[in-house]
């Protein structure tokens, strides 16, 4: 059946459509011989729920009266639930009376449609999948000063959902949008009871997953898919011109069109530019905090996704950062490190975490410690004290740019710090220095911190 199948449609694993005369005997399944291909198919997928909304276009032969048409999902991650069919041509004449799951025919549906006229009509055939995805990844690309930078970004769509669609338009969703179930549970859920692995739902239940399909379907397809239309008939592309990506604002989310039409295998997956940005403006600045970097001194970079920033045209999807600096007269590139970057709603701060820089050093050294004011009960044991530590940093930055260092120091009890150099009180129990350092300058200072105990602490 798979062969055959294949060759009546090309590259297409399921779903399979057939029409069934109504004379034929209650019992008998008759397939008509050449199967429909689709026209085109439109994928609308939104990651965070594994979801995608797929819309198909194709032609059937309807005969007057009552027609039975089938939709298999086997070896796909469809929702059965959740598809739907409509007639786009002579849509008076076409009604759809109700659809079923046919004994004896695992992971098929079949759909009893009334139609008032013969011939070719146009359908749109709508439903959930799951396991097609997609992810975003960025390059940064900073000037010597590293004030600047330009920004690339690009979407990266992967298809696991076990069909291939020919013929393809892809769209994917950037933002939040609410649903009240995830639709791959159901699509297993009802392989699992066609394979006999799990009681077959009862008759209510069967309506109630139904319902739930169609509702789901219903509001996720006035989120994003009305907006675009309907399916558009494929011309041909010009391979030799590098594809783009529209992006339209759809309220508090995104929606990102790819341009052109792609054939997409189960296993396909491509990478496609959505973003380009230059001059940037960023901030890096350095962070020394020994309970949290280990000792290291670790690389931030800073920007805003707003429009002074010459970005904050649509939110930034979360992703994977590679960021290179431009060094030296020659502008040699130089690998400055990864990062995750988290999604970005408009006029947010990013703020990337690069790994630890081995050129910024903070060095240390604990120079004196003493225990004084002790202080006893009258059993002569000890009830209070004050611990002085006097400290000293050394901070060396041997790069070849001036850099900020933010050097943290976690204080814990009844403290109070004497220092020449300033610095800010973040917490109760931390503080912070800003040190700018010029390129390869090394500079030194230091505290005395004096921590009260016991009966010595006054809070």
């Amino acid at each position: 059946m798979r062969h055959a199948e294949r060759l009546t449609l090309p590259r297409l694993l399921a779903p399979a459509l057939a029409l069934c005369l109504l004379a034929a005997p209650a019992r008998a399944r008759i397939n008509v011989v050449t199967l429909p291909a689709r026209d085109s198919v439109q994928l609308t997928v939104y990651n965070s729920a594994d979801l995608t909304l797929v819309r198909e276009s194709r032609r059937l032969t309807f005969k007057k009266g009552l027609n039975r048409l089938e939709f298999s999902w086997a070896n796909t991650l469809i929702d059965p639930t959740s598809v739907e069919l409509r007639a786009v041509e002579r849509a008076d004449a076409i009604e759809v009376l109700d659809v079923s799951f046919p004994p004896r025919a695992a992971n098929t549906l079949e759909w009893r449609i009334q139609s008032e006229t013969a011939g070719d009509v146009a359908v749109e055939i709508h439903y959930f999948t799951s396991g097609i995805g997609w992810t975003a990844d960025y390059a940064a690309e900073l000037e010597p000063n590293e004030k600047l930078m330009g920004l690339a970004g690009h979407v990266r769509v992967q298809n696991g959902s076990g069909e291939d669609y020919e013929n393809a338009q892809v769209r994917v969703v950037v933002g939040v949008i609410r649903l009240v179930e995830q639709i791959v549970d159901l699509a297993r859920q009802r392989s699992e009871e066609q394979l006999g692995k799990k009681p077959a739902a009862t008759t209510t239940a069967l309506r109630s997953n139904l319902a739930l399909g169609r509702d789901t379907y219903a509001r996720f397809r006035g989120a994003v898919g009305g907006r675009a239309g309907g399916l558009a008939a494929a011309g041909e592309e010009d391979e030799l011109r590098r594809k783009e990506i529209r992006k339209e604002e759809l309220s508090e989310y995104f929606l990102y069109t790819v341009e052109g039409r792609d054939t997409i295998p189960n296993g396909w997956a491509k990478r496609l530019p959505s973003l380009a940005a230059a001059g940037v403006p960023v901030v890096g600045y350095y962070r020394y905090e020994a309970e949290r970097t280990g000792g290291n001194v670790v690389r931030y970079y800073r920007f805003t996704n707003a429009a002074p920033s010459r970005l904050g045209k649509e939110p930034l999807p979360d992703g994977a950062v590679k960021a290179f600096r431009l060094t030296g007269p020659e502008r040699l590139y130089e690998y400055a490190g990864g990062a995750r970057m988290k999604y970005a709603p408009l006029d947010e701060t990013v703020e990337l975490e690069m790994g630890p820089d081995r050129q910024v050093l903070v060095k240390p050294a604990l120079m004196n410690w003493e225990k004084t004011d002790v202080r006893f009960d009258t059993r002569g044991e000890v009830k209070g004290w004050t611990t002085r530590e006097t400290w000293e940093f050394e901070l060396r930055n041997s790069r070849q740019t001036d850099i900020v260092l933010d050097l943290r120091r976690n204080f814990a009890g009844d403290w109070s710090l004497a220092t020449a150099a300033p610095y800010e009180k973040m917490d109760a129990g931390k503080v912070r220095f800003l040190a700018p350092l010029k390129a390869r300058e090394t500079k030194r200072f230091g505290y005395e911190l004096t921590t009260r105990h016991g009966i010595n602490a006054t809070r």
